[in-house]
């Protein structure tokens, strides 16, 4: 298009965008059409339309995508991220299956993980989140465990060049480890508030931030559910990165992994090369996405 301007997605308010284009100026910009399906991180082509205002005109393709889905709803999370990073704490408590379901999301976007565990230095519960971290870190999953208002340089050496979203349940520490790799995030937020004239917006959304030494960190909302029902049963399979060895092993090419003869992954279960506890996930999210999809055919 003609005169359109390139630019990164770093901020989302309903049907508001900020956009960054390639020479660092700021745009809070409109989508043209009704319908809004950009999202933190997407890069757009737009048309400035006044002074720090623009439409945007096209979305450019994305090289991954991460967004929630129900049997009723969709929710976009960030686009283009090359590294999903988990944060729990050690108070408040977090729940192992919502874990279980932000890295099925970045598995299935072939997205580099790693998991945080903040609030280290509060010992009273520090080993019983080690021992619910305990089954991923045996799956090979990087478990990093640091406090966020004291050091987060061990953080900082694993963000390089990747576009890293922070993702977790609410009281976590995102926010703080933010602030603490970014000095200037809270001004940001700051100014996006007075260019919104509102202020309570700014914490609903994604938004991305630029990185001292290159990266970038995109600080999504706290979030208590992750639906998966975008995604297939194969792929939720393949998710789970143990079951990999094992899939299209079974004798039976739509095997369900339940009672069937020469079920693959059920042999792996009893040879304790799958946990139970693993298995009881799979079949619990699988489950889920049968009945979300009839659903949605029965609306």
């Amino acid at each position: 298009m003609k005169n359109a301007l390139l630019g990164t997605v770093i901020a989302a308010f309903g049907r508001q965008y900020e956009v960054e284009s390639e020479d660092g100026t700021r745009r809070l910009c409109f989508p043209r059409a009704k319908k809004s399906l950009f999202t933190c991180g997407d890069e757009v082509e737009i048309s400035e339309t006044g002074k720090d205002q623009g439409v945007i005109e096209r979305l450019c393709d994305r090289r991954s995508f991460l967004y929630r889905e129900d049997a009723f709803k969709q929710k976009l999370i960030a686009a283009n991220v090359t590294q999903v990073i988990v944060v729990v704490a050690t108070e408040p408590s977090f729940n192992p299956d919502l874990i279980t379901r932000c890295l099925c999301a970045a598995e299935d976007q072939e997205l580099e993980t790693l998991i945080v565990l903040n609030k280290a230095d509060l010992s009273a519960r520090l080993e019983e989140a080690r021992s619910l971290l305990a089954p991923f870190a045996e799956l090979g999953y990087a478990v990093l465990e640091l406090a966020a208002r004291r050091d987060v340089s061990a953080l900082r050496a694993r963000l390089g060049e990747h576009v890293s979203l922070l993702v977790g349940q609410s009281g976590m520490g995102k926010s703080t480890l933010t602030n603490a790799l970014i000095p200037d995030a809270q001004a940001h937020t700051r100014e996006i508030s007075a260019a919104l004239d509102s202020g309570k917006h700014t914490t609903t959304f994604s938004r991305l931030y630029r990185l001292p030494d290159g990266g970038r960190l995109i600080d999504s909302p706290g979030l208590q559910m992750f639906g998966l029902a975008q995604l297939s049963r194969g792929a939720l399979e393949h998710a789970f990165r143990e079951f990999r060895p094992y899939l299209g092993q079974c004798r039976f090419r739509d095997c369900r992994h339940e009672a069937e003869p020469g079920c693959a992954l059920r042999e792996a279960l009893g040879a304790g090369a799958i946990s139970a506890q693993r298995f009881g996930q799979y079949r619990a999210l699988r489950d889920e996405l049968a009945h979300a999809e009839a659903a949605r055919v029965g609306r």
